[in-house]
């Protein structure tokens, strides 16, 4: 992709977002997610063949209201469906549901208080049971169960009154105004009450390890520390499958997962796709796709701010000048990356532009540590109240140029005076109750913080979304708490004049800066790469995962 063309695709997305923030999309009736893929092939009438992805990851939980990672979202993409979903432009469409309600078009009240959804009446669970406005309230009301491990319960705990019209229409009314609400439906995958209702525990169900969806794919078998095989829904409403088998391949070595790339045995590199530095080599393999993708993801060094080496703002201050951000992408990522100083995506209508840019000054870090009393020991590690400025650091072990940047890392800080040990663990460890709870002094780690594409993170930076005094609810995990922030959150999220949440969510951007409860690396370039032969795939970088619409893929 050319500057050019980033530029133009940039513009529309924004205008694209704005059209969805005042409803622009609203009342948009359609009879499947996207229709026919837009290609020169056409796709087979049965579904043929089997698609391989290769992820660095293991996917381990099938539930998807339960507390799960990005790496699982290829799989519930595939299996279940949700009300509505986020197509490639940043627009809201129609899923399960037959519109998107709107205030335009009477599904959503002036107010934006009172919520009307009306379904598709041709949608059968994988058994043949019929999904109707049952499943959804079933759905919607599990999630707020005090006893179910839900992911995500922000948005969902503000409705109220929610009523079963008929088995095509289901109304509720908010208890307050939630802007960001559409947005999280485009996650929130339906799930069966005739199967879950039944459960004594929903949590231990059998259903979470075998999951019943509505979905393009449905349930083959999960073979524990290798692969999960999915196959196709030929009672599927929407356009496809095109394919007999989805399989998900787990290959925790990045190293390996690009060589079986370019061996062949896998058809499409998922998370966390090809590595930078390979991406000249893969671009000159034969009968190989390989583009470079912007996406919303970014990469930072996560602070616990419970820890008291960084409860001071100095430390985190000289710990950022430290970095040397430029450096590491063009010695570590070969230039594929870009230099950020936010958590929202450049290419969102909410990015602000204008925060300070981050300047490596090895002198300024030692002198901020000085003017706070950080004095070196005799191994020339600071300290200060009997504190010394000493820290682990922790990644997902196998991730060879994560590794490559904590050692980088680890010696820049000790010319400053700061001790950061390496204690890297594997991905179903690290990102369990070792992340959840706050169990770590600091973590490098890569992700997106917005819900599709609206631009709300009460649940990364408000200080009741901290999982540890929760529960597990929420996703602060850094444990930084502001009240200035947390007004803020509260008033963008019943805030839906676009216009009015740029000004909110631009102020948010700039205490978090300011503040640095995470030190900013780098805003990722995703390097995707599949064989040649496949048609029907769309990158799509308002979800979480490459396989976000697999039911349009098939061999040309």
């Amino acid at each position: 992709m050319t500057e050019h063309d980033k530029g133009n695709s940039n513009y529309s997305r924004r205008d694209a977002l704005r059209m969805m923030a005042i409803g622009g999309v609203a009342g948009l009736i359609a009879p499947n997610l996207l229709g026919k893929p837009a290609f020169a092939q056409t796709p087979p009438a049965n579904p043929t063949g089997r698609i391989v992805v290769g992820l660095s990851q293991e996917p381990t939980s099938f539930n998807p209201l339960m507390v799960h990672n990005e790496v699982d979202e290829g799989v519930y993409f595939s299996i279940f469906d949700a009300l509505f979903r986020i197509d490639p432009q940043g627009v809201i469409q129609p899923n399960l549901a037959v519109e998107v309600p709107s205030q335009e078009n009477g599904g959503i009240s002036q107010d934006g208080l009172a919520w009307r959804i009306r379904l598709r009446d041709d949608v059968r669970w994988h058994d043949g049971e019929p999904f109707t406005a049952e499943d959804v309230k079933y759905t919607l009301e599990l999630i707020v169960n005090p006893d179910f491990r839900a992911w995500r319960t922000l948005g969902h705990a503000l409705l109220r009154d929610i009523t079963v019209v008929s088995p095509t229409e289901i109304t509720w009314r908010m208890e307050e105004p939630f802007a960001p609400y559409m947005s999280f439906l485009t996650e929130t995958f339906m799930v069966p009450k005739h199967i879950l209702e039944k459960e004594a525990d929903p949590n231990e169900a059998a259903f979470n390890q075998a999951p019943i969806g509505t979905g393009a794919f449905k349930w083959g078998q999960r073979i524990a520390g290798d692969h999960i095989e999915l196959v196709a829904n030929p009672d599927y409403f929407g356009d496809g499958p095109y394919i007999e088998q989805l399989v998900f391949k787990y290959i925790p070595d990045r190293t390996v997962l690009y060589t079986q790339f370019q061996s062949g045995d896998i058809d499409l590199v998922g998370l966390a796709y090809i590595a930078p530095d390979k991406y000249a080599e893969a671009s000159a393999l034969p009968d190989r796709t390989v583009e470079l993708i912007p996406a919303p993801q970014f990469e930072f060094i996560l602070l616990n701010m419970e820890r008291p080496q960084f409860k001071e703002l100095a430390v985190r201050e000289a710990l950022y000048a430290a970095m040397d951000r430029k450096m590491i992408i063009d010695a570590i990522y070969y230039g594929v990356a870009g230099l950020t100083e936010t958590f929202m995506p450049q290419q969102s209508f909410y990015y602000n532009p204008d925060l300070p840019v981050q300047e490596f000054n090895l002198d300024r870090a030692r002198k901020l540590l000085d003017d706070a009393g950080w004095v070196p020991g005799a191994d020339g590690i600071r300290a200060k109240d009997g504190v010394r400025l000493a820290f682990a650091n922790t990644t997902t072990a196998g991730d060879h140029l994560r590794e490559q940047l904590q050692q980088f890392l680890q010696q820049t800080f000790a010319e400053i005076g700061v001790e950061m040990t390496i204690s890297n663990l594997p991905p179903a460890v690290l990102w369990g109750d070792f992340w959840t709870y706050s169990r770590f002094d600091s973590a490098i780690a890569g992700t997106t913080y917005l819900v599709a594409s609206d631009p709300d993170v009460t649940l990364r930076f408000h200080s009741k979304a901290i999982p540890s005094q929760t529960g597990g609810r929420g996703s602060n995990n850094s444990q930084y708490s502001n009240p200035e922030i947390d007004a803020l959150l509260e008033e963008g999220a019943r805030t839906f004049d676009p216009e009015k949440r740029r000004e909110i969510y631009f102020k948010v951007q700039e205490i978090i800066r300011r503040d640095l409860p995470l030190l900013p690396l780098y805003a990722r370039t995703l390097v995707y790469g599949r064989k040649a032969g496949i048609e029907g795939f769309v990158a799509n970088t308002n979800t979480r995962t490459e396989s976000w619409h697999a039911a349009g893929w098939y061999w040309a």
